[in-house]
């Protein structure tokens, strides 16, 4: 029987652990038996039904000897019953059968299994590959149990087992990557929903609409695409609509261009021109393929230095009026054009070009001389008619009075003083009919104003004293210098003064203002405080016998406003019936 007392009951539990590699395997048999388990069943077991148990049921195994360590390494114990094939209830071999192989390596396995170690290795026992194992206990007193194993059907066994784990963790492998497949699907459903919306946006279909089914990180994701999408149609409609207004404006400026009379071009700020239109090619000679890319000498080089003050004065952010001023055409011919230039700023506002307009003025230029001598001859056949009318009324008193004479055949010095009265008054006219049809050649020279005004002052002072008339003089401390022909402005002042006077027949002040303005011009101001004239009357003054005076011809304006505008001045009259009128005279200064 197996000898009672087992270990202590509280004591750590124990574990014994072996490897086994065998040549041409390509894996290790690993065997463990739990010293207290073990120990425990055979405590509660028959050893020799319990060996008989484990032998029945395990296939493998082909023998299992308990072995005294001590009597198994005697000298003669492996010799007893030598004539057996194994070792059956001796000394050495208390339970089991044992089969002896190599008595040295079996001691030496023994040994060392009772030394503490697991000891297995490979033989050969009736023709068959075997296992055999020895396993040392020390409680409750030493010994080695013996296991012969089957090699071929406990490789079997593994590579059944193996290969059912193969088959086993294949399945499981499907099993995971099917499960995966449609978790994954169900997880990746709804991005390919967005990811299908998002290809609709891209393809400018706005219409779908996303179904939010959730309300966690995907749901929320849906409801901003369906947002995004709406903005974007929104947007996309504010575009397409902006597209097609800008599209229709473009058509129409293009047409406007195309079409106007006027020519355009736009030329980059180093003369190269990038875009004409077809009064371009018209007006100026050159085709549109010739002039684009092209610097096209459009300013004659006596004009270039006037073209640059205007584009400085462009750059320099002035607006400039339409400038009247000389292009030159591809054949070298001039022409009078009006030239309006705007720039063309980029988003910094740095000019990158200029846009011009230029319209011919050649045939308004025919027109105004047309229409100067049609005035011209107009006003001929006025101071023609005015003139016979002028002259017939004292031609007509000198005959009376030639007659009465020839018929008294007496000399009448009466008669004789008013028909050289009459004469003088025809003399008058004809003088200033010449003056006005052929005014005497002009030789401008630097004069101030001041002095020549108050010459003419000082000249009628005496007269204005016998009309009781007095001369108020307010002259500017600056120099008033101007370009003029003396003896004509003085004829401007003496007309202008001997009106004055003649318009106060019962005297009164003359008030005579010279004052520099701005814009480098100087203003004369002669006011008087007589009749004035009636405001429907001062649009016609300076038509041939306009006047306000009985005895007046109208000539004497209009040969002052002929002079002044050939002074490039002005001449402004202003009046109010029974307060006064104000003559305005302004010539432009001569400037350093």
């Amino acid at each position: 029987m197996w000898p009672a007392g087992s270990g202590e009951e509280d004591g750590a539990r124990q574990e014994i652990r072996a490897y086994l590699a065998k040549a041409g395997r390509d894996y290790v048999v690993s065997v463990g038996i739990n010293n207290d388990d073990t120990l425990e069943l055979l405590e509660k077991s028959e050893p020799r039904q319990l060996i008989d148990d484990l032998l029945a049921g395990q296939r493998d195994l082909m023998e299992i000897a308990v072995l005294d360590p001590g009597s198994f390494t005697e000298a003669g114990a492996m010799e007893v019953n030598a004539g057996t094939d194994a070792f059956m209830g001796t000394a050495a071999i208390q339970y089991g059968r044992f089969t002896p192989g190599n008595k040295l390596i079996d001691q030496a396995d023994v040994a060392a299994a009772a030394a503490g170690k697991m000891v297995f290795r490979s033989a050969v026992m009736d023709g068959k590959s075997i296992l055999k194992g020895y396993i040392g206990f020390e409680e409750p007193y030493p010994l080695v149990v013996s296991l012969v194993m089957d090699e071929a059907f406990l490789f079997e066994n593994l590579n059944q087992q193996r290969m059912n784990r193969i088959l086993i963790s294949g399945a499981l492998l499907v099993l995971v990557v099917m499960a995966s497949y449609i978790i994954s699907g169900w997880l990746i459903r709804p991005v390919h929903s967005i990811l299908s919306k998002v290809n609709d946006v891209a393809d400018g279909q706005f219409d779908t609409v996303l179904e939010v089914r959730s309300s966690d990180e995907m749901g929320q994701l849906a409801q901003q695409v369906n947002a995004m999408s709406k903005n974007l149609a929104v947007y996309t409609n504010k575009l397409q609509s902006a597209f097609e207004e800008n599209r229709t404006m473009k058509e129409y400026l293009q047409s406007f261009i195309n079409h106007t009379s006027d020519a355009i071009h736009v030329e980059q700020t180093d003369g190269t021109i990038v875009q004409v239109n077809q009064a371009f090619e018209m007006m100026f000679g050159w085709t549109a393929e010739e002039a684009i890319g092209a610097r096209l000498q459009l300013v004659p080089e006596q004009y270039s230095r006037e073209e640059q003050q205007a584009l400085d004065e462009i750059a320099a952010g002035k607006l400039l009026p339409a400038r009247e001023t000389v292009r030159q055409r591809k054949d070298g011919n001039w022409m009078n054009v009006s030239v309006t230039t705007s720039p063309i700023r980029d988003n910094k506002g740095i000019i990158r070009a200029y846009a011009s307009i230029t319209r011919d003025m050649t045939s308004r230029y025919k027109m105004d001389e047309l229409l100067r001598r049609s005035e011209k001859l107009n006003t001929v056949g006025q101071l023609a008619a005015g003139v016979a009318h002028e002259i017939r009324n004292p031609l007509t008193t000198l005959r009376g009075f030639l007659q009465l004479q020839q018929q008294t055949q007496k000399l009448n010095v009466g008669h004789v003083d008013l028909m050289l009265s009459e004469l003088d008054r025809i003399n008058l006219i004809v003088s200033e009919f010449l003056i006005l049809a052929k005014p005497q050649a002009s030789k401008f020279e630097l004069k101030d104003v001041r002095y020549v005004l108050g010459d003419v002052v000082s000249l009628l002072d005496s007269q204005a004293h016998l009309c009781n008339v007095v001369f108020n003089t307010d002259f500017t401390q600056e120099e008033c210098e101007i370009a003029c022909e003396e003896n004509q402005l003085k004829q401007v002042f003496i007309n202008v003064l001997k009106n004055a006077i003649e318009a106060m027949p019962r005297g009164g002040e003359v008030n005579i203002v010279v004052e520099k303005r701005k814009r480098d011009t100087i203003a004369v101001s002669i006011t008087d405080q007589g009749v004035g004239i009636p405001e429907e009357m001062i649009p016609k003054l300076g038509d041939p016998f306009v006047t306000g005076k009985e005895t007046g011809t109208g000539l004497g304006i209009m040969v002052s406003q002929r002079i002044i505008q050939s002074h490039q001045g002005t001449m402004d009259i202003t009046s109010k019936v029974d307060v006064g009128t104000t003559v305005v005279i302004t010539l432009p200064a001569v400037t350093e």
